[in-house]
């Protein structure tokens, strides 16, 4: 059974989480939107105000896009840390006045999860917490390390005892083992043996630490509200109690936050950076700013250019909700086809029930997606959506159109072909299990069942960021996933490649 952090144990999580693992052992999609791509974490940390678990939680659930399965702060009081980590939504699980008492302290450090590695159990919920020769520290992680399972079977090896399943665990060890003097020292050296991408969060006795990766594939925002420091993974979190955006941590640097003031510490050779392009596709919230770029207006852009590229004869744009709203909108505005909201999303749909046969199952995408069929039938629509995974989605909605009585459909798609697998924090499916990289695009428009299929081109994109063309030897965003140039070493993928049996200690492990 899963246990709380007080030490008593939660019957009602299990018996979530083991609904969830029976209905994936009898092949139940308890999720419509399955094949869509998953969002990574959200992190937040305040140094020096009184209220800083209230304003954490807040900051958590302006973040909530980021990561719907779990969500923990760890705040520090001048004598003891204290921890709060819940499965489930920031809105249920602090929200009551007696969850935030138990987190007293001017300091705080927060996370929301969805895995990428590791399972759903609570003894993987973030921020993560360890006594240390050098006292308490706390580490929230937005990101995925490439060589962590290689760290992790090397700690092991050495006699560590690890206590999750996840990858951020090794940066506490890494950490602990390292031989420097000063802590922040000792943070370093453990940084510098990690690879992939990481945007992290730490808090001390002493200390706020903010820190992200020397390419800055994940991002990281430094605010102020009132007179104290705020790190968070976007501006939006900034916007929900009004704190004031200052700039963007960069690519490689270090942000120490203390009694002594402020530091800024650059530990790592410069290089350009190349933040992540999902961000701007479909992970960060529209209205947030990402590396003083609109994402509202990136995505609108997208469709401008997807419109240019790959015009539609048709009556009607109808964008999937919700991340292909601003999209739709662009190809609308530049198609000069009138925009309407042929779908209309239920937000009020949770977790999807259990749902006992097949013809429900193949109907669950109503429980989330409705055609409005005064707007869609009789007519010719465009279907305009952020991305294509494995195209069960788009089937179904393919299929609601058509019986809501569109005459033609045709699927346009604000990204690129995703070709290859993601390593950095996006839960993206295995190769074989990608549609783009198994089929055609005339394959792919067969199996969705639509009339026509266009995606836009990587250079459609750079175009949409700004960028007069994609750089071919450095590339200004990590783009991997449809072009397959990854900006770091995969030590454990290639480890993985050359001894499959080799890498299973994370799933021993849970």
């Amino acid at each position: 059974m899963e246990q709380r952090t007080d030490g008593s144990f939660d019957p009602q999580a299990e018996f979530d989480l083991g609904a969830e693992r029976g209905a994936q052992d009898l092949g139940l999609d308890l999720d419509i939107n399955a094949d869509r791509l998953r969002e990574e974490c959200g992190v937040f940390g305040i140094y020096g105000h009184p209220d800083a678990a209230a304003i954490t939680a807040l900051g958590l659930h302006a973040l909530q896009h980021r990561g719907q399965e779990a969500a923990g702060i760890v705040t520090y009081d001048g004598k003891r840390f204290h921890s709060e980590r819940r499965l489930g939504l920031v809105g249920d699980t602090f929200s009551r006045r007696d969850v935030i008492d138990r987190l007293p302290g001017s300091m705080a450090v927060g996370h929301v999860r969805y895995s990428t590695t590791g399972a759903t159990i609570l003894r993987n919920v973030q921020p993560l917490f360890a006594e240390l020769n050098a006292g308490g520290f706390a580490v929230a992680h937005n990101g995925n390390l490439t060589n962590g399972l290689t760290l992790r079977r090397h700690l092991v090896g050495e006699g560590a005892m690890m206590q999750s399943t996840t990858d951020t665990e090794v940066m506490l060890h890494l950490v602990a083992r390292a031989r420097r003097g000063r802590f922040i020292d000792k943070f370093i050296e453990g940084l510098r043996q990690l690879e992939g991408s990481y945007s992290l969060v730490a808090l001390t006795n002493k200390k706020l630490i903010g820190a992200r990766d020397p390419l800055g594939i994940r991002p990281l925002v430094l605010g102020e509200f009132e007179g104290c420091p705020v790190l968070t993974s976007e501006t939006c979190a900034l916007d929900i109690i009004g704190a004031r955006y200052v700039r963007d941590v960069e690519n490689g640097e270090i942000v120490v936050f203390s009694e002594e003031g402020s530091q800024t510490i650059k530990p790592f050779p410069p290089t350009p950076p190349r933040p992540c392009i999902f961000e701007y596709i479909y992970f960060a919230r529209p209205d947030s700013i990402v590396g003083g770029r609109s994402v509202y207006l990136i995505r609108k852009n997208l469709g401008h250019e997807l419109a240019r590229e790959a015009r539609a004869d048709a009556d009607v744009v109808v964008p999937v909700p919700d991340s292909g709203v601003p999209a739709g909108l662009g190809y609308a505005q530049a198609s000069g086809i009138p925009f309407e909201l042929g779908i209309i999303r239920n937000h009020y749909v949770g977790r999807t029930f259990i749902q006992p046969t097949q013809a429900i199952r193949e109907s669950g995408v109503k429980l989330k997606h409705n055609a409005n069929r005064a707007v869609v039938a009789g007519k010719r629509i465009v279907l305009v959506d952020d991305s294509l995974v494995r195209g069960t989605t788009s089937m179904k909605i393919v299929r609601m159109m058509r019986e809501a009585g569109a005459k033609e459909v045709h699927f346009r798609i604000a990204s690129p072909p995703i070709t290859h697998p993601d390593y950095y924090g996006i839960d993206t499916p295995e190769r074989e299990n990608l549609l783009a990289a198994r089929h055609s695009i005339e394959e792919m428009r067969a199996i969705i069942g639509a009339d026509s299929l266009a995606f836009l081109s990587i250079e459609g994109i750079y175009r949409a960021m700004g960028e007069k063309a994609r750089d071919p030897v450095r590339p200004q965003f990590t783009d991997h996933c449809f072009t397959g140039d990854y900006p770091t070493g995969l030590t454990d993928q290639t480890a993985q490649e050359a001894s499959p049996r080799q890498l299973s200690l994370l799933a021993e492990a849970s």
